[in-house]
């Protein structure tokens, strides 16, 4: 049914899901035709593979980034191109944040900016379409970056992050919320029956789309665990990393700072 999990970020850019890809260009290519496909239904999506739990887990790595409601404070979040994540940091600001959402997907982005306008948050935010693994932001410009159930797509999580480090300020703070290593006994082996046999299904009944949710699931089960990711993090060269599962380990929020 499933395949181990890389052992490190770099193992990555030649897979896509359990399939070999021959490298960053064609798995990048790939990703983006399933997100074009998705991003009109992303919170579906994401109800699916978490059984509605992402909006809590949502809250929860606002909460632990506790975003400062003094004026001038500026974040970015990467891969986020639906607004989800940008609009909670706001609202927890109380609006004194600005953020700047960057996503490799227009479609993602052109969700993402009219549902801005309808919450009044256009003056709040801004959507650039962009590359994790190269952004085109200044050095030291921002406060926090935060990136949510991205950073497994990303080509190579190694440019991803130095990336981070780059553009946050000293003193700054990376966020990262992904789908993780369940670490439950019974839970670990449901929560696998769930994502292999009923997601691809649903996916095809409710989106008329198996085979990107397909990939969505295979590419969870990839991904490094939590301490091989804390790794890279840590090769990047933040300080204080940690993280915090949720769900058993379902999904985990992983912590750094640049010092």
């Amino acid at each position: 049914m499933s395949q181990a999990r890389v052992t490190a970020a770099e193992g990555m850019e030649t897979t896509y899901g359990f399939a070999a890809v021959s490298g960053a260009e064609e798995k990048q290519e790939r990703v983006n035709d399933v997100f074009h496909k998705v991003a009109e239904r992303y919170d579906l999506m994401n109800d699916l593979m978490s059984g509605g739990l992402h909006r809590v887990w949502k809250s929860a790595m606002v909460g632990w980034l506790a975003p400062s409601k003094r004026s001038g404070w500026r974040f970015v979040d990467v891969a986020g191109g639906t607004g989800d994540i940008a609009f909670r940091i706001v609202e927890a600001s109380r609006g004194a944040a600005t953020g700047t959402v960057l996503d490799i997907n227009a479609s993602m982005l052109a969700v993402g900016a009219e549902r801005s306008v309808k919450r009044g948050l256009d003056g709040a935010l801004t959507f650039v379409e962009g590359n994790a693994e190269s952004l085109d932001l200044p050095d030291g410009a921002f406060d926090a970056y935060t990136i949510a159930f991205g950073i497994r797509n990303v080509p190579r999580i190694d440019l991803a992050l130095s990336e981070a480090f780059r553009v946050l300020k000293p003193g700054g703070r990376f966020l990262c919320l992904e789908f993780s290593d369940v670490d439950l006994p019974v839970l670990d082996k449901l929560y696998e029956a769930w994502s292999f046999r009923a997601i691809p299904a649903i996916g095809r009944v409710v989106a008329g789309d198996r085979d990107s949710y397909a990939y969505l699931v295979e590419s969870i089960r990839r991904f490094p665990n939590q301490a091989n990711f804390e790794t890279a993090i840590r090769t990047a060269g933040f300080d204080r990393v940690t993280h915090r599962n949720l769900s058993g380990g379902i999904a985990a929020i992983h912590s750094g700072w640049k010092l």
